[in-house]
């Protein structure tokens, strides 16, 4: 009964969201609540509920004070050279624009956060596809396969949660299987190709005249969208289109002329600016500063000298403080970020009582067992595959903790009793990360959703099947190569 009620009630929220008949908050809240009541452990929601608030607590934290930080680090252009790069290379072609963010992304993530590169990338990216309106769930499902694949980094977590709950090396995990790894790299970059390929036949490729001259009969730039794209032109806009097949020789959204009317237009090296050159939060004299703040902090993180929040919040108060002395500096940058704060963390907390009821009405622990008791006996020597496989629907159903801890153990037990070593399993259970990271019980999706300003179920609809098969092509090169 409880296997039943526990696919129900995910089939129940997926169902709401995808159709948009609830918000993803109320949905995460009254679902739950909903079928905990019917399960018979009303009386004890409160407590389901405590327990998941205080196991996702520290993860709130960490996303809100990193949402400061980066937030930070962004106005006072830290990453600016890079995001000029990407931009240069995009113009104001659809396809490079797609294929750029696959690229920004998968960079970023080599930090193994989540939340630092959807920030980063949609920062940069979402002022492009804004105003040459391009479609969003490009952008957001774009980010998050390519964020998926490199989230098995030993420092992004499912690759170090596998090597403790199996008590092996994460390297002999991780380093076996960097060829199937980087083949599901590069079919994101492949599939963001197709995808670019699409929108620019929707959309055509832009030239700086026609990107100028729309823009010109629009209303002005919000605030927000004067740090982000550059003050002057106008705001959400998109360029007609362009009959021209190739690159076009145009500016992006929000660059502003140099040494010229805006007739004239800018000049090429200045294209694509995406965040405002001449916005007044930028710090250039601290640059070196705030790399190697942030250099410090992401080297802290993942030798784990402080627990990841601690860290996050002391780098937040440091970065405010050195970079914007005067008190109103200060309280205007915090007021700037505070829409994400707290999109992301009452979300977190939304997450928290679907997650605590989950594991403590114990319809996990049902689900789980059942699917590992209807595993055919004759699928016993191809434990590793049916466990990659498996991963897939279980990583987005559950958290990674409850997976690797709770299912990944019984999976191994499983394959040894049939020959299967331990390490081909480990490395065929992270092969569903490409999905999980569009999770909704994963914080960082609801940063990306939030700043891209995308419906979370238009982002589920359109990344579940092609993340799904990124893991799959992720689990079959690692069967060609013989790694699992």
């Amino acid at each position: 009964m409880l296997t039943l009620l526990g696919f129900a009630m995910i089939a129940t929220f997926l169902v709401l969201i995808m159709l948009k008949k609830m918000s993803p908050i109320a949905a995460l809240v009254l679902i739950p609540a909903l079928f905990c009541v019917c399960v018979g452990k009303g009386a004890e929601l409160g407590d389901y509920v405590l327990d998941g608030v205080t196991g996702l607590a520290p993860t709130a934290a960490m996303l809100m004070f990193a949402i400061v930080y980066f937030g930070v680090m962004i106005d006072v252009g830290l990453f600016d050279p890079v995001v000029r790069g990407i931009l240069k290379f995009c113009r104001a072609d659809p396809l490079r624009i797609v294929v750029g963010t696959a690229v920004l992304a998968a960079i970023v993530s080599l930090d193994g956060d989540g939340s630092t590169t959807f920030m980063i990338t949609v920062s940069a990216m979402y002022p492009l596809y804004k105003r040459l309106r391009m479609s969003l769930v490009v952008m957001t499902g774009v980010a998050a396969m390519a964020n998926g694949v490199m989230n098995t980094l030993p420092w992004g977590g499912p690759t170090a949660r596998a090597a403790t709950a199996l008590k092996l090396d994460a390297s002999d995990i991780f380093v076996p299987m960097i060829p199937a790894l980087a083949m599901g790299l590069l079919f994101v970059l492949a599939l963001s190709y197709v995808l670019g390929r699409r929108e620019r036949k929707r959309l055509g490729v832009l030239t700086l005249d026609e990107v100028l001259v729309e823009e010109t009969e629009k209303e002005p730039a919000t605030e927000t969208e004067t740090v982000l794209v550059g003050a002057g032109s106008g705001a959400g806009g998109a360029a007609k289109r362009s009959g021209a097949g190739g690159p076009a020789a145009g500016t992006g959204p929000g660059a502003r002329p140099a040494g010229g009317s805006e007739e004239s237009g800018p000049p090429e090296d200045d294209a694509f600016q995406g965040l405002d050159p001449h916005r007044a939060t930028l710090r250039p004299r601290l640059y070196w500063f705030n790399a190697l703040l942030t250099v410090a902090l992401l080297t802290a993180m993942i030798m784990e000298w402080l627990p990841i929040p601690v860290l996050f919040l002391l780098g937040a108060a440091l970065a405010l403080t050195v970079n914007y002395p005067h008190m109103p500096d200060q309280r205007a940058r915090i007021a700037a970020h505070a829409e994400n704060v707290l999109n992301v963390s009452g979300m977190v907390f939304a997450a928290a009582v679907f997650t605590g009821v989950l594991q403590g009405t114990g319809m996990v622990d049902h689900m789980a067992t059942w699917l590992v008791d209807n595993i055919p006996t004759g699928l016993g020597p191809h434990m590793a595959v049916v466990t990659g496989v498996l991963s897939i629907p279980l990583t987005y159903f559950m958290s990674n903790d409850g997976f690797y801890f709770g299912i990944l153990p019984v999976l191994a037990e499983a394959g040894q009793a049939h020959g299967v070593p331990a390490v081909e399993v480990a490395r065929a259970s992270i092969v569903g990360q490409p999905l999980h990271m569009s999770s909704p019980l994963v914080p960082a999706v609801y940063v990306l959703v939030g700043m891209a300003k995308v419906e979370f179920g238009d982002h589920t609809r359109f990344v579940v099947k092609w993340a799904a098969l990124t893991s799959l092509v992720v689990l079959g090169a690692a069967v060609l190569f013989g790694i699992v």
